[in-house]
């Protein structure tokens, strides 16, 4: 069974770490093996703890991260016992693009745009704290994926999409406070977060921040015209 329809696929065998909230609501935290690599997806056998069709999990493979959906589910048994088909979910990177053939390669999309502003967003540790509106509890985490309209936060127990958040954040010497609202939430693995409360002005002023912080990230970036 293929994972992910006609794209350019390799067969190998590639050592994962995999992440999620099981279907009986736990969070858990395994190794696995992907096989049938493509750009867009993978087939992964060798899950212990029972999905569903639609969850989000986080898939590891040597040092980078993607987020991707469980599209198909099959009890494969023995060693191999369950085997998954995973896709990417929209604006992932690619993790195992290094090991893919050049015709497969070549099918890997460069994301890190924002289409909404056209900011890039940079996968760094960027510490912020956050207070949920209704308990006002501080929680001190690290984002990923951000930018000057907001960010990722990986965490076991993400909040409830539309949960109102106040973030306090610093942009060089700046500290800057700002509404948020939870957008994605994705079980065990993490929520994403938009600043609702920042002025174009200061979305721009904290983009130049990122990317200066992360001049790295900009040299991968693809082209655009404003």
């Amino acid at each position: 069974m293929a994972a992910q329809g006609s794209a350019p696929r390799a067969t190998m065998d590639l050592r994962v770490r995999v992440w999620g909230m099981g279907a009986n609501d736990q969070p858990f935290f395994q190794n696995a093996v992907a096989q049938n690599i493509s750009a867009t997806g993978a087939c992964i056998y060798g899950i212990e703890k029972e999905l569903k069709v639609g969850d989000v999990i986080g898939v590891q493979y040597e040092t980078k991260k993607a987020r991707c959906k469980v599209v198909w589910i099959v009890d494969a048994g023995g060693v191999k016992k369950l085997q998954i088909g995973v896709q990417l979910v929209a604006d992932q990177e690619c993790p195992w693009k290094s090991m893919l053939p050049p015709e497969a390669q070549a099918a890997v999309v460069p994301v890190g745009y924002d289409n909404r502003r056209k900011f890039f967003r940079h996968k760094i540790s960027f510490p912020l704290e956050l207070r949920d509106e209704r308990v006002n509890t501080p929680m001190r985490v690290n984002a990923t994926d951000i930018s000057g309209n907001g960010c990722y936060v990986e965490t076991v127990m993400p909040l409830p999409i539309a949960t109102s958040l106040k973030v306090e954040l610093w942009i060089g010497e700046e500290h800057v406070q700002t509404s948020a609202i939870v957008r994605t939430c994705d079980p065990g693995v993490g929520m994403g977060i938009e600043f609702t409360g920042l002025t174009e002005d200061t979305k721009r002023r904290f983009q130049a921040h990122l990317d200066q912080v992360d001049p790295g990230g900009l040299a991968t970036a693809p082209q655009f015209t404003r």
